[in-house]
């Protein structure tokens, strides 16, 4: 039965996902035109090596922490 419930879930959100595109995304459309999704990608990319970089620290001060004791 846990199978059953998995794999409606699964075809559920498959449908969705296909449902969506064949929308077209007007935002995007336009950013691509004059050339901005590059910034936008630019700026999306800086954040997540932002947050990579956070973590990474943080996990080396937990490991020095945890060494100490």
């Amino acid at each position: 039965m846990k199978k059953f419930i998995i794999l409606a879930v699964l075809l559920v959100s498959f449908v969705t996902a296909f449902a969506q595109q064949s929308q077209s995304v007007e935002m995007a459309d336009t950013f691509r035109g004059s050339g901005k999704i590059y910034v936008v990608i630019a700026v999306i990319v800086i954040i997540f090596i932002g947050l990579a970089i956070y973590l990474f620290s943080i996990d080396r001060r937990l490991k020095k922490i945890e060494k100490e004791k």
